[in-house]
């Protein structure tokens, strides 16, 4: 068996992949492998194969890493702008990160280098870029960290995403399909129970500036999954099927949260939880939780181990030890490993009221990491073109970069302020928890 390298490849396409050749009429079968990568190196046998995800795969830890937290909180924010805001602003927001999951594709694809978003950043803006979207990248991935990421390549855990992506959703859907059956929430006043219940939901809220700008952080938070889209893609085996993989991604994650959202909200009006798994009562809910935290581990333990191979990669690139079955290899590996969690920990513990700390993160880090830095990656591989031709597309091209960009500095500082007002308000009254308590926060009755 020896390695076969395709020829003739045109201009602004991937390199060739490397691929085992094989024996006999399945040829066309044979799982490609990578001698040499431009992040990794030299891969050989005597290591890991970092490249070695299927596009499907590729979905599945997309969708984890996006479908987690986020979608329990979207019941939430459907309460505080409305049903019909609440859905626009959903779409909306779904629209742009799903440019930005498109636009990494196209910028890994121009600059092969490029592991992380920290990479990207430090070709755009040097090392203030490199470390401004590196820091706030660790910081956002651990917010969602818990354990159980030891594992080195991705293509060995992505059967797991599937495992967590289906438990998350069965979960999710108990309390979905619960609320609608149920008299009422378990939230709800138990009077006049001989008459029929009916939900107040509102079509149209009528939020504060502040109370809306922290819903929105909450849908993006919802959609924060999106830096972690460049470390996935630079181990998959066939780079150029991600755009599949990352609108099959997308579409899931994007139904989920409007069927979610929709039916909860609908159902429970001003009584819906957060997190919504307590929306239908205890009893349900503890179904719900034992059926979701398989889902919850896995993402967690995806988020850890794209965290620590972010620094892994950074610490040992350019060493035998990336790549090798050194004592520094896993001594680096395991204590980065084991350090995301314990960041991770910190964090929530310190802001332990579920909803404003999502509202947080998305709006002070979730912007950063899914809006700013992809118009910019636009506008930095293509501004060259309009020099020579400023088409129609161009134009419009450059107008909506530029869109993404100011729309998600308004989000970032507008939401950190709502977000901020809401976690000094949750310490003011009676229900609020103290950090690093034990107090249940999962909103059961």
């Amino acid at each position: 068996m020896g390695i076969i390298h395709a020829n003739n490849r045109e201009s602004g396409a991937l390199d060739p992949v490397p691929v085992l050749s094989q024996e006999g009429p399945n040829q066309d079968d044979a799982r490609p492998t990578v001698a040499h990568d431009e992040v990794f190196g030299d891969i050989t046998e005597d290591g890991p194969n970092y490249r070695d995800v299927g596009w499907l795969g590729t979905s599945a830890l997309m969708m984890k890493t996006q479908i987690g937290l986020g979608i329990l909180s979207i019941p939430s924010a459907f309460h505080t702008l409305g049903l019909v805001p609440g859905l626009i602003c959903l779409l909306v927001i779904g629209g742009i990160t799903t440019w930005s999951d498109y636009v990494i594709g196209t910028f890994k694809l121009n600059h092969r280098e490029v592991y992380g978003i920290d990479d990207a950043g430090g070709i755009l803006f040097g090392r203030f870029g490199r470390e401004l979207l590196g820091i706030s990248f660790s910081l956002l991935a651990a917010i969602i960290v818990f354990l159980c990421a030891s594992i080195r390549t991705l293509g060995r855990i992505s059967w797991l995403a599937w495992v967590g992506v289906i438990s998350l959703l069965a979960g999710v859907y108990v309390v979905t399909i619960a609320v609608s059956i149920q008299d009422r929430p378990s939230a709800a006043p138990k009077i006049d129970l001989q008459h029929e219940w009916k939900s107040d939901y509102q079509i149209y809220g009528k939020p504060s500036f502040t109370e809306a700008m922290s819903a929105l952080s909450t849908m993006v938070f919802a959609y924060a999954g999106t830096p972690l889209f460049f470390p996935i893609a630079a181990e998959m085996r066939d780079p150029r099927h991600y755009t599949k993989a990352m609108l099959l991604c997308q579409s899931v994650a994007t139904a989920t949260y409007i069927i979610v959202g929709v039916i909860i909200y609908y159902y429970c009006g001003s009584y819906v939880a957060s997190p919504a798994l307590g929306s239908a009562g205890k009893t349900i809910k503890q179904v719900a939780y034992s059926l979701a935290l398989p889902g919850l581990i896995v993402g967690a333990t995806i988020n850890a181990h794209v965290t620590g191979k972010y620094v892994f990669v950074r610490v040992l690139r350019g060493s035998r030890h990336l790549t090798a079955n050194t004592l520094t290899h896993w001594a680096t590996w395991l204590g980065l490993t084991f350090s995301a969690p314990l960041l991770a920990y910190i964090i929530a513990s310190a802001i332990p009221v579920f909803g404003s700390l999502v509202s947080l993160v998305g709006a002070l880090l979730g912007t950063l990491q899914t809006f700013q830095p992809y118009g910019c990656f636009w506008l930095y591989d293509n501004w060259s073109a309009g020099k020579q031709e400023r088409s129609l597309k161009w134009i419009l091209m450059v107008t909506w970069s530029s869109f993404v960009i100011l729309s998600g500095m308004f989000l970032m500082i507008a939401g950190t302020y709502g977000s901020v007002i809401g976690v000094i308000d949750s310490y003011t009254v009676s229900e609020g928890s103290a950090a690093f308590s034990c107090a249940d926060n999962s909103n059961s009755v």
